[in-house]
């Protein structure tokens, strides 16, 4: 290296440029970092130099990692570590001030790389607000929305820009989040972009004039229009509101958005999937609907539209809804109404403790009188519920009850715990006049659950345990601590590992009780004791009083089958695939450094996880070490060779932006379970964990669901794209190889992989049989003439085939329920097609045709294919 040598005055800043240049273009950046080095040494006014070489280095307005400002930068800073005397405060006031109007003008000239550097190295926070503004605002009309939002925050400029120049053009690019980081912790801007989002969910607001009219500059593309749908704006709205604590007063249009989906979704539950009895409906219909009048109109439109004239009527006259707001059939039915009928009431008949024969062969009950059931509302109650539980060696089982809240707030406050013995069951009801609050009930709750020696049986206790520090906010100030807890959901879930691990046959993957409709704990009484349990009052109005028999019926046999599911798998674990000690699954809620320190050894082994069977019923094999770093995105190097996916290795789930990403790598055999419109974002990152996939998603989710899963187990995608590129990107991140072998080896619709093969003769039977062919219809091909043996397709040996025995005779349905799908198979396609392959789990029909070499020369580029595939 040729050394640097000064004269009397220093070394001339450009000299040291036109240096590191030199060395930068020869890419000799070791040689470039002892070159600055000394070179920094050498300067007369090293703050000032700095400056100038920043302002004259190559290509320092693109901002990208590799040019030679980022090196110099990063060259300077760490020169200035080794000599803290060179500060700007060493120097005269003017001439500081004036090194800082230059680090200003080099920040606000788009150089983002540079932004935290000078602000630090040159103090630029110190400077007055209203001159940072006017360097900042600079940007807006180069449309450096990013820019300009980052330089606010890290210049507390936030108060003196316009939070909507700023914020609705990063809304539209797809980056709320930024805009968020710019309000928060401020909180009148935290307000303002909670209600600006809210008056862009009233139905009269139009993205394209207040785009014309205010913003005129912005170009909308589909991608920016899905960004401010109002399912979309409300789920932000939602969640903003939560983060910021805004009362919901101040977002009026969001939560008239979020009822009227919960009152069409209510009119789902009752007249179509018909799941929720008619008092339940009627209770949570009326605490939806409110005095809301826009609601209570649509709500009589909607029971004219899904059931009888008369029960609108009723409804108009209880809200007493003017009658040129009504239907005209409606306000005629009201005429022709009884007094008996206008003033008739959804109330529930008078029932009986003892649910009908039919109802106890169906579902569990707990062996239990109504004598047995005792209500705990007031302190002397309490004291008797106490001395009963809080003794040495106690089971009891606990659950809880709140009010379903559909989405219209985040906070959901216990109603009812149920607390059950196997002769007492108490209802703690938290509703009662001053109960819930009194000292001496929050002691209780204290007391009971941090008793390490009474056995407390739950199913999903966070979810309870999140409730109670809703109901209790002391319990968040001093957490509660819970000793002696064993949520059997953990328990179900070694169970199901245990089920799939015993398999003798059939696939790797199973999914455990995957044709039962029962889930979760109904699914786990269902399978221990027999019988499942009736969900039919689990969406109750939970604080309305006084509960209905049915309500305490269902309250008490929810808490008291976690005492006969635990005294089953207590009496014979073994059977179960559980250890002899069952307690070995108990809990203690962990606080402050225990969980930090969870956390940490979480990062450091995050397989820890998924080798726990956390999640669920989805198991899938280990995977290799080799495996693991692929799906962490590691591509094979030199000196770590590694064979490329298989595509049955990879296993991811789609958000519902990618829905069109996912059918490309189903086509391709990857095993993808794709979201619908409808599901949260918080899906995928349950999905994940559960079943140990990647996620694929793009936007704004991507921050949030990345910190919820393990390293390299979510990938952004570019949503500009189209859904084939995006889909050789994500087999080339994950070093996935498809053959020819794996095209359509998973179903489309789906994406099961077992299929059964159907010769023409039995479809032609089939379809005869369900009236899609004309019983005269006569087989082009003899029967004596068909091959004996079906020549299975090229993804024959990807696939698990299914024996034909096992479909139902009569109804063509598989044992899962799906019935083939007869209607898609063209009577016309009849003679062509020898051969037909049926999904065993949802029924759809294929067959060979056009569609594979489309698919093989889409992407051929990213596939593996031999001489013999080629042929």
């Amino acid at each position: 290296m040729n050394h640097l040598t000064p004269d009397s005055k220093g070394l001339d800043p450009a000299v040291l440029r036109e240096q590191l240049f030199k060395l930068w273009r020869s890419n000799d950046l070791q040689t470039l970092h002892l070159a600055a080095q000394e070179g920094f040494s050498e300067l007369n006014d090293p703050l000032e130099a700095f400056l100038t070489i920043l302002e004259c280095a190559p290509s320092k307005q693109k901002a990208r990692a590799h040019t030679l400002g980022v090196h110099i930068v990063k060259e300077f800073q760490s020169w200035l570590k080794k000599h803290p005397q060179v500060t700007l405060t060493s120097l005269p006031e003017h001439h500081a001030t004036a090194l800082k109007h230059r680090a200003l003008a080099l920040l606000t000239d788009n150089q983002t790389s540079f932004v935290e550097a000078l602000i630090n190295i040159y103090q630029l926070t110190t400077l007055d607000p209203a001159t940072l503004r006017l360097h900042v605002i600079k940007l807006l009309p180069l449309k450096c929305y990013k820019e300009t939002a980052v330089l606010g925050i890290k210049l507390n400029l936030q108060n003196e820009l316009n939070l909507e120049e700023v914020c609705v053009p990063l809304i539209f690019q797809d980056k709320l989040s930024l805009a968020e980081a710019f309000v928060t912790g401020h909180v009148h801007l935290e307000q303002q972009l909670v209600s600006l989002l809210d008056s862009w969910c009233h139905p009269n607001f139009s993205v394209k004039d207040m785009i014309s009219k205010r913003f005129p500059h912005l170009s909308l593309s589909k991608r920016s229009l899905a960004q401010i749908q109002p399912k979309m704006l409300t789920k932000h709205v939602f969640r903003l509101a939560e983060k910021f604590k805004i009362d919901q007063g101040q977002f009026p249009n969001a939560m008239h958005k979020r009822r009227q989906d919960t009152l069409r979704f209510l009119m789902f539950k009752r007249f179509v999937n018909k799941s929720m009895t008619e008092e339940n409906w009627s209770d949570h219909v009326q605490t939806v609907v409110a005095d809301d009048r826009e609601l209570q109109i649509q709500l009589v439109e909607m029971l004219l539209k899904y059931c009888d004239l008369e029960k609108a009527a009723r409804w108009s006259l209880r809200y007493n809804l003017p009658r040129h707001r009504l239907p005209f059939v409606v306000w005629k039915t009201q005429q022709s109404l009884s007094p008996e009928q206008q003033h008739a009431t959804n109330s529930a008949h008078s029932e009986e403790w003892m649910p009908s024969e039919a109802h106890c062969q169906k579902f569990y009950q707990a062996p239990l009188s109504k004598e047995k059931v005792q209500y705990v509302d007031t302190l002397e109650a309490l004291q008797s519920c106490s001395d009963a539980l809080l003794k040495k060696g106690s089971v009891v089982g606990v659950d809880m009850e709140w009010q379903p809240n559909f989405g219209c707030s985040s906070a959901q406050q216990v109603a009812l715990i149920q607390l059950a013995t196997f002769d007492t069951v108490f209802l703690l009801d938290l509703c009662a006049n001053g109960f819930c609050q009194h000292p001496e009930t929050t002691a209780f709750i204290r007391s009971f659950f941090s008793e390490q020696n009474v056995l407390k049986l739950g199913y999903g206790m966070t979810g309870d345990l999140k409730c109670l520090k809703s109901t209790w906010p002391q319990f968040v100030v001093e957490p509660l601590k819970t000793e002696g807890l064993l949520d059997l959901l953990n328990v179900h879930r070694k169970i199901q590992c245990a089920n799939v691990n015993s398999a003798q046959c059939g696939p790797k993957e199973v999914l455990v009780g995957e044709d039962s409709a029962e889930k979760g704990l109904s699914l786990l009484v269902q399978q221990v004791l027999g019988k499942a349990l009736d969900k039919t009052e689990q969406m109750s109005d939970w604080k309305k009083r006084p509960l209905r028999i049915s309500q305490i019926r269902y309250a008490v046999t929810d808490a008291y089958c976690l005492l006969d599911v635990y005294s089953v798998l207590s009496g014979n674990p073994a059977n179960f695939g559980l250890p002899s000690d069952l307690r070995s699954f108990t809990q203690t809620e962990k606080n402050g450094d225990a969980k930090q320190k969870d956390k940490k050894n979480k990062k450091m082994n995050p397989t820890s996880s998924k080798e726990e069977c956390q999640g669920a019923q989805w198991v899938s094999p280990p995977c290799s070490d080799t495996e693991k770093g692929l799906l962490c995105g590691k591509e094979p190097t030199e000196d770590s060779p590694a064979a490329p996916l298989a595509p049955q290795q990879l296993r991811v789930v789609c958000d519902n932006m990618l829905q069109g990403l996912g059918r490309y790598l189903r086509c391709l055999g990857v095993d993808v379970v794709i979201l619908e419109n409808d599901d949260d974002h918080r899906v995928a990152a349950k999905l994940a964990q559960a079943e140990y996939r990647v996620i694929l998603t793009c936007g704004q989710p991507y921050q949030t669901l990345r910190s919820q899963v393990g390293e390299g187990r979510c990938l952004s995608l570019d949503c500009s794209k189209k859904a084939r590129e995006q889909a050789i990107r994500v087999l080339r991140h994950f070093n996935v190889r498809p053959t020819p072998c794996d095209i359509f080896s998973r179903c489309q619709a789906c994406n099961s992989d077992q299929y059964v093969a159907l010769p023409r003769q039995d479809m032609i039977r089939m379809l005869k049989q369900k009236g899609f062919l004309q019983a005269t219809y006569t087989s082009p091909t003899p029967p004596e003439e068909e091959p004996l043996y079906l020549e299975l397709p090229r993804y024959g040996p990807q696939c698990k085939w299914a024996s034909l025995s096992d479909l139902n005779p009569v109804t063509l349905s598989f044992p899962g329920g799906a019935p083939i799908q007869l209607h898609t198979v063209p009577p016309t396609l009849v003679p062509r097609v020898p051969h037909y392959f049926v999904c065993t789990r949802c029924g759809k029909v294929f067959w060979e045709g056009s569609h594979f070499g489309r698919v093989l020369s889409m992407f051929k580029g990213v596939m593996h294919i031999t001489d013999e595939d080629a042929q």
